[in-house]
C-alpha cells in the first residue's frame, strides 16, 4: 500500500513537472516570436512608410536605389540595392576614403619655385625659373582649416563682408622668397611645370559645357585659386551704356570679349551668357544686365591652369624689380599609355602592402642640385595644410577639383604615376581588396563623380561606409562628411526636422541623378548606414530631393 501511494506521489510529481516546463517552453516562444515580430515590423513599417513616398506622383517614374544597414552590417531595408546608378558627387566617398587610408591624414604637398640653369653673377640666371606643382590643392586664399556657417564672424545689416585673404598670397609668398634671394635678371621663361600628373585635363564623359565653368576647371597638379577667376558684370550707368566685366584675381591671361554686352532697362532682369571655345583665351560674355540689378558674378575656369600660375608669377617678380627676358609658358607631360581605360583600372596591383600609408610622389623636377644636365636650384617653395583639412572642404562643399586631385596623388604616391586611369586602378584595388567591395558593384571613371560614365550600386556604398567604420582613420573621415541642417552641402536640409544635427552624410546631383549617403544618429540612439540613389527623376524638379530627405526622417524614427 505504502509502495502504491509512494509510486503515485512521485507520478504525480513527474506529471506535473513536464506540464511546467511545457508551459515555460511556450512562454518562451511565445516571447521569442514576439520580439521576432517586433524585429519584422520595423522593417514592415518601414517598407510601406517608404514605399508611400515613391509611390506619389512627382517621384513614382523616377529610378529608386535604397540599402540601409546598422552599423555592423544587420540588413534593414533595401530597394534595388545592386542596381547600378550615377552616384554623382558620391563618388568623393570613395576617392577621399582611399587617399586618407593610403596617404595619412597628415601629409603634406610642396611645391617649389627652382632655378634652371647656370648663374653668370649672384643675381643673373641664364636659364628658367620653374614652378613646380606637387598637387597641393589649396594655393589660393582659402580658409583653412574648414569654419561651418554658424561659427563664421556675422555680419551686421548694410556692412559688406570683409575681404578673405588674397587669392595669390602663396604665390606672392614664393615671389618675396625669390627676391630675397638677390635674383634680379633671369634669362630664359617662368615655367608652370605641372608634370607630376600627366596632362590630362578632362576625365572620361564631362560634358563640354561644364568646362566653362568653375566646378569643371581642369586638372593639373599644379592649381592655383582652383583653377578659376571670379567673373563680375556690372551693369552700365543707363539702359543701352555698355556693362563692364572685371576677372579676379587680375593676370594677363583672359581676353574678354564684351561688344555684345549692354545694360537693360530697370526691372527687365538679367539675360547673360558667356562662352569660351575649347582650347581659346578669349571669353565671349553677351546679353543685358538690368541698370538697376546688383553686379552678377560667375566663377569661370582657367583654360591651361600651369600656363596661368607661370604668368601670374611672371608679373610678380617684374614687380619686385626682376627682368624676365623670355615668356610665361606651361610644361605638360604628355600621356603615351595606350591602355583602355577599363581594362587599365582593373589591373591587379601586386605586392600592395595596405597596412602602410605612402609619402606623396616628388615631382621629377623638384629636385635640389645637379638633376641631370641642367643644374637646379630651390629658390622657394610652399608647403600646404595637413590632407586632411583640405579632404573636410573638398567633401563639405563638395569640390570637384580637389576630388580629382585626390584621386592623381594617389596614383602618383602608389604607383608612381598620377594618371586619372592609374588613380582610378589603386582606388579599385583599395575597395575590392581592402574594403571588400564587389567588383561588380562599381565603375569609375574620374575622382569627383562629375563623369557620366560612373556607376555605383548603393549596397557598395553602404559596404564602403561600414568598413570606413572599423579603421583607425574614421573619426577624420567622419568629420568630413556635411552635417545635416549644419554646414557643407547639408546646410539647408534637415534643418528644421528632428534630423537636424544627426545626419552625416554626402550629397550628390548631377543632370536628372541625386545620392545621399552615409550615417543617420536614429531616435532610438542607435546609429544606421544608408545610401539614397535617384536617377531619371525628372528635370528641373527638387521633388526626388523632398522624398529622399522624407525618407531620412523615416529610417532615423523608425531604428
Amino acid at each position: 500500500m505504502k509502495t502504491t501511494c509512494a509510486a503515485a506521489l512521485a507520478a504525480a510529481i513527474f506529471l506535473v513537472y513536464p506540464s511546467i516546463s511545457t508551459a515555460q517552453k511556450h512562454a518562451g516562444a511565445k516571447q521569442q516570436a514576439s520580439k521576432k515580430a517586433r524585429r519584422q515590423e520595423k522593417p514592415s513599417k518601414l517598407a510601406a512608410q517608404i514605399e508611400a513616398v515613391l509611390s506619389q506622383p512627382a517621384v513614382a517614374r523616377a529610378h529608386w536605389g535604397i540599402k540601409v544597414t546598422s552599423m555592423d552590417g544587420r540588413a534593414i531595408y533595401s530597394l534595388n540595392e545592386g542596381q547600378l546608378f550615377q552616384p554623382a558627387s558620391n563618388t568623393k566617398i570613395f576617392t577621399t576614403a582611399t587617399a586618407l587610408a593610403l596617404l595619412g591624414p597628415q601629409t603634406t604637398f610642396t611645391t617649389k619655385v627652382i632655378a634652371k640653369g647656370t648663374f653668370s653673377s649672384p643675381g643673373r640666371l641664364a636659364g628658367d625659373v620653374v614652378l613646380v606643382g606637387a598637387g597641393d590643392a589649396n594655393l589660393s586664399g582659402r580658409s583653412i582649416p574648414y569654419v561651418p556657417p554658424a561659427m563664421r564672424p556675422k555680419v551686421a545689416p548694410g556692412q559688406e563682408p570683409s575681404p578673405g585673404p588674397a587669392a595669390l598670397r602663396y604665390l606672392e609668398e614664393m615671389a618675396d622668397q625669390v627676391a630675397k634671394t638677390g635674383l634680379k635678371v633671369v634669362n630664359g621663361d617662368i615655367v608652370g611645370d605641372d608634370t607630376l600628373y600627366p596632362w590630362e585635363p578632362y576625365p572620361q564623359d564631362w560634358a563640354i559645357d561644364d568646362t566653362v565653368w568653375g566646378y569643371g576647371a581642369p586638372i593639373s597638379a599644379l592649381t592655383i585659386n582652383d583653377s578659376q577667376l571670379t567673373m563680375t558684370i556690372t551693369p552700365g550707368s543707363a539702359p543701352g551704356v555698355p556693362a563692364s566685366v572685371m576677372l579676379d584675381p587680375i593676370a594677363p591671361y583672359y581676353t574678354v570679349d564684351m561688344s555684345a554686352l549692354t545694360t537693360g532697362p530697370a526691372r527687365s532682369g538679367n539675360h547673360l551668357q558667356i562662352e569660351r571655345s575649347v582650347g581659346s583665351k578669349v571669353l565671349r560674355v553677351y546679353g543685358s544686365i538690368a541698370v538697376d540689378s546688383s553686379p552678377e558674378e560667375e566663377e569661370i575656369a582657367i583654360q591651361d591652369p600651369a600656363e596661368y600660375a607661370a604668368a601670374a608669377l611672371k608679373s610678380m617678380l617684374e614687380a619686385r624689380g626682376i627682368l624676365v627676358t623670355g615668356i610665361a609658358r606651361a610644361k605638360h607631360r604628355i600621356s603615351s599609355d595606350d591602355r583602355g581605360f577599363l581594362q587599365a583600372s582593373r589591373e591587379a596591383i601586386p605586392n600592395m602592402d595596405w597596412s602602410r600609408t605612402y609619402p606623396p610622389a616628388a615631382p621629377a623636377s623638384a629636385c635640389t642640385g645637379n638633376c641631370g644636365a641642367v643644374p637646379e636650384r630651390v629658390l622657394a617653395q610652399h608647403i600646404s595644410q595637413p590632407l586632411i583639412e583640405d579632404m573636410v572642404v573638398t567633401n563639405k562643399v563638395s569640390q570637384n577639383l580637389h576630388a580629382e586631385m585626390f584621386l592623381h596623388n594617389v596614383g602618383a604616391a602608389v604607383l608612381g604615376d598620377g594618371s586619372t586611369v592609374n588613380g582610378a586602378r589603386v582606388v579599385r584595388a583599395f575597395l575590392t581588396s581592402r574594403a571588400g567591395v564587389d567588383p561588380d558593384d562599381f565603375v569609375f571613371f574620374d575622382g569627383s563623380g562629375l563623369s557620366g560614365h560612373d556607376l555605383v550600386a548603393p549596397r557598395a556604398t553602404v559596404r564602403l561606409l561600414q568598413f570606413a567604420s572599423t579603421q583607425s582613420w574614421f573619426a577624420d573621415w567622419k568629420r568630413t562628411l556635411p552635417i545635416g541642417g549644419e554646414d557643407g552641402s547639408l546646410v539647408a536640409r534637415f534643418g528644421g526636422s528632428s534630423m537636424k544635427d544627426r545626419v552625416f552624410a554626402k550629397t550628390g546631383t548631377l543632370s536628372e541623378a541625386r545620392a545621399l549617403s552615409g550615417y543617420i544618429d536614429c531616435a532610438s540612439g542607435r546609429t544606421v548606414i544608408f545610401s539614397i540613389m535617384v536617377s531619371a527623376h525628372t528635370p528641373g524638379s527638387s521633388a526626388d530631393r523632398i522624398a529622399m530627405d522624407r525618407i531620412v526622417e523615416l529610417i532615423g524614427a523608425a531604428e
